[in-house]
């Protein structure tokens, strides 16, 4: 089952320590990242030998002038115009790296929905309600967390709707 990581713990990341702030249960995976590998969220699945459809990656967009987090599984492409509309947009496009990186206080690869510095709008995958535990980077290239996607989804205030496609 899940075990809590301290909050001490070493290598923590504002990640973890959100979780551990709010006394949520998760497991922290850690791996070696290949900096050579394609996609950060297939090489994390590959890793630690988990589904691709329980990995999810975390993308920022810009929805009508606001930055947004879109939660989706590693397996598919998140779906722009379903993200714009579950949060009452128009029109939604990637948002640039740079700014992605300075909002949310992570690196690209490594981008968390968890602990992130400036609290977002967050629209997290519907598939993620059909599995016990997800997994989501844990804020660094290499390190991922498991949680339940009902914590997730509480953790980031997310509206759950359907905006991954295969």
């Amino acid at each position: 089952m899940a075990k809590k990581a301290k909050k001490q713990q070493a290598g923590g990341t504002p990640a973890t320590v959100a979780l551990t702030a709010a006394d949520v249960a998760y497991t922290v995976h850690s791996y070696d990242h290949d900096p050579a590998h394609p996609s950060y969220g297939e090489e994390a699945a590959e890793a630690m030998g988990v589904s691709p459809e329980r990995v999810f990656k975390t993308l920022v967009a810009d929805v009508d002038g606001t930055l947004t987090v879109a939660i989706v599984p590693v397996a598919g492409q998140l779906d722009l115009k379903a993200l714009a509309t579950a949060v009452g947009g128009k029109r939604a496009a990637m948002a640039d790296p740079a700014l992605a990186e300075r909002t949310t206080g992570y690196v690209r690869g490594g981008i968390s929905p968890l602990g992130q510095r400036k609290k977002l709008p967050t629209v997290l995958d519907a598939s993620a309600s059909q599995h016990a535990t997800v997994c989501v980077s844990a804020g660094r290239r290499g390190l991922e967390v498991e949680l339940a996607p009902a914590d997730l989804a509480r953790l980031t205030d997310a509206v759950l709707a359907p905006i991954g496609r295969a």
